[in-house]
C-alpha cells in the first residue's frame, strides 16, 4: 500500500498561506546549505506529487521556468519530471508535464491510489485537500516545517477538519536558517 505524506511550510503562528493566499514568505532568504541539501534530497525522493488547483497553479508557474532551473536545478528537474496529480473541479486541462487532472473527490482518488500501491504520494500546500484527507484518515505522515515568520492571519492547513486529531511526534530537525521540521504520524 502506498504512503500518503503531507509536506507543508507553516508560519510560527500556524498559517500555511496569508490572507491573500500568498506563500512567498515561506522562502527563507537566509543562506543555509543544510536546508538546501534537505530540499534537494526531498526532491530526489520520487513518488507522486499531489496538489489542489491553487497550489498547482503556483508551482506550475515557477518550476518549468529558466529562473527555477538556474536557482534550484535539482529541485526544478524533479518537480518537472515527477508524476503529478491536480485536484480541480474547474480546470479544463493540466499543462505542466506529467500531470493528471482529477475532477472527482480527492479522498476517493487517494484511497484508490493507496489501494493500488505503487509510488508514495506527497501533498504540498492545498489546505482544503489536507483537511478532506485528514477527515478520512488517509494521511500517514505529516511533515511540517515551521518557518520563523509571523503572518498574523491566514489559513491553516487543517481548516475544515471536523473533529479533534491527536498526533505522535516521530522526528524533529532544526536548520541554521531557523526552519524546524516536525514529523508526525496520526495518533490514537
Amino acid at each position: 500500500m502506498s504512503v500518503m505524506i503531507v509536506f507543508n511550510l507553516v508560519s510560527i503562528d500556524g498559517y500555511f498561506v496569508d490572507m491573500k493566499g500568498d506563500m512567498s514568505w515561506a522562502h527563507n532568504r537566509a543562506t543555509d546549505g543544510e536546508w538546501d541539501d534537505f530540499v534537494a534530497s526531498n526532491a530526489r525522493g520520487g513518488g507522486v506529487l499531489l496538489f489542489g488547483r491553487i497550489t498547482y497553479d503556483l508551482m506550475a508557474s515557477y518550476w518549468p521556468t529558466p529562473v527555477a532551473a538556474k536557482n534550484d536545478p535539482v529541485v526544478a528537474e524533479r518537480m518537472n519530471n515527477l508524476s503529478k496529480v491536480v485536484f480541480s473541479r474547474t480546470m479544463e486541462k493540466a499543462a505542466w508535464s506529467n500531470t493528471r487532472l482529477v475532477k472527482n473527490d480527492p479522498a476517493a482518488e487517494v484511497r484508490k491510489m493507496k489501494r493500488e500501491g505503487g509510488a508514495d504520494m506527497a501533498l504540498m500546500g492545498s489546505g482544503s485537500i489536507v483537511a478532506r484527507l485528514a477527515n478520512e484518515g488517509l494521511i500517514d505522515e505529516y511533515q511540517v516545517v515551521v518557518v520563523p515568520f509571523v503572518l498574523g492571519a491566514g489559513r491553516t492547513m487543517f481548516e475544515g477538519v471536523k473533529e479533534r486529531k491527536r498526533f505522535i511526534l516521530t522526528g524533529t530537525r532544526s536548520f541554521a536558517n531557523g526552519n524546524v521540521l516536525l514529523t508526525y504520524k496520526p495518533g490514537a
